[in-house]
This record gives structure tokens, C-alpha cells and sequence, in this order.
């Protein structure tokens, strides 16, 4: 499928979708945007439930191809946009570095978090699929130590998830934002790409508002 073709990002401003929205924006990519309302509830509704029966965002479109799920729309739209140079294929040495920290944010990172803030018992270690926060998150700093992104010099599309995640998480008070995090979120936010969701979602928010109170 040829990546000239209009993506279809389904998007409410302010959300985990925001990320994949900075994706689109860091990819040079061609995309236009389905908002949901999600105070009026849009994303629990039938139109949307099609798209993802779990009722989140981001989802994306891509001619016949539905993709939910933050980690496997960044791996799509980096292996759709190879000339942004985003993105180490297959053959490259950091593909599997690459693909590793992309499936630990979901697999171990997230999850981890939210048990600490919902302050859940995790179970054995041996059953639980991060192993324990503390090692979770100590991986994750060692990693960043290394500067002055996640591979290295090498900026990918597995920093825009992580750049948008971090700065969420440690604003919010979820994580605390050590000198390696907090160096990384700085330098994620310089990204011209961070203001230009920033700008798109305060419009979007702004007349998503404006039709629920009409």
C-alpha cells in the first residue's frame, strides 16, 4: 500500500492519541483526523466500537488497513515512512533494540505504573510479566543515562511514544522524574512537533467544546 495514501488518525485531544498524532507530525505524513468526543461518550458508541471494540484511541486507517494499539501503530507508521529515517529496519542493528523498548513500554512500563498508582499488588514476581517496578524502572533509567535518546544519537519513532508518555507520566506525579528522565523529557518538548499537537489539540478541544454546548 503506498504510504502517498490519507491516514485516518480517530484522535481526542489531550489523550494517549496525541502521541500518535506527534508520530504523524514528526513522519512528515499524510493524515487528516476523525475526532471523538469522549465526554459525549463518542468512543463508547457504535460507530466507534467497530474501529476498536475497546473503545480507546488512537486507532488509525490506512486504505483497508485498521491498526489499534499505540505500539503497533508507531511500528506501521515507522516501517510505512522508511525515508524519514526514523525508523532501523530490518538488518540494521538497532531493529532489535528498536522493537524491544517499543513492546517494553506496553508489556512492562505501563503496566508497572499503573499497579503503583492504583497501588495494586503486582503478584510473584515470577508471575508477573514486568518481574517488579523497581527493576522496571531502573532499566528504563539505566537505558536513558546513555543519552541523548532511547538508541543512543539515534532519535526513532519509539521516542515520540516514550517522549509523549513520559512527559504525561511524570507530570502527573507517576513517576519521578530523576535526572536521566527528566533530561529526556526536556529534550523531547523542544521538538517542534510537540507544540504543533499542543496548537492542534487546544483548536480541536476548543470546537469539540463548542458542539457539546450546542
Amino acid at each position: 500500500m503506498p504510504s502517498t495514501q490519507q491516514i485516518t488518525l480517530f484522535h481526542t485531544p489531550q489523550t494517549r492519541s496525541s502521541g500518535a498524532l506527534a508520530l504523524l507530525e514528526e513522519l512528515h505524513a499524510p493524515y487528516k483526523l476523525h475526532p471523538l468526543n469522549m465526554k459525549a461518550g463518542e468512543h463508547r458508541q457504535s460507530p466507534y466500537l467497530a474501529i476498536n471494540p475497546m473503545g480507546k484511541v488512537p486507532a488509525i486507517l490506512h486504505g483497508d488497513a485498521l491498526i489499534t494499539e499505540q505500539v503497533a501503530i508507531g511500528i506501521y507508521l515507522g516501517d510505512l515512512f522508511p525515508e524519514a529515517g526514523m525508523t532501523p529496519m530490518v538488518g540494521d542493528a538497532l531493529r532489535g533494540p528498536y522493537l524491544r523498548w517499543y513492546v517494553f513500554y506496553a508489556a512492562c512500563f505501563e503496566p508497572a505504573l499503573v499497579d503503583k498508582a492504583m497501588k495494586r499488588e503486582p503478584g510473584p514476581v515470577a508471575m508477573c510479566p514486568y518481574g517488579d517496578y523497581n527493576s522496571t524502572v531502573n532499566t528504563l533509567v539505566a537505558q536513558l543515562s546513555k543519552g541523548p535518546w532511547l538508541l543512543g544519537e539515534k532519535f526513532t519513532c519509539a521516542d515520540v511514544l516514550w517522549g509523549s508518555a513520559l512527559t504525561w507520566m511524570t507530570g502527573f506525579g507517576l513517576i519521578e522524574a530523576v535526572a536521566p528522565i527528566k533530561a529526556y523529557v526536556d529534550r523531547w518538548n523542544t521538538r517542534p512537533s510537540v507544540k504543533a499537537v499542543a496548537d492542534i489539540d487546544a483548536g480541536l478541544k476548543k470546537s469539540l467544546e463548542s458542539a457539546g454546548a450546542g
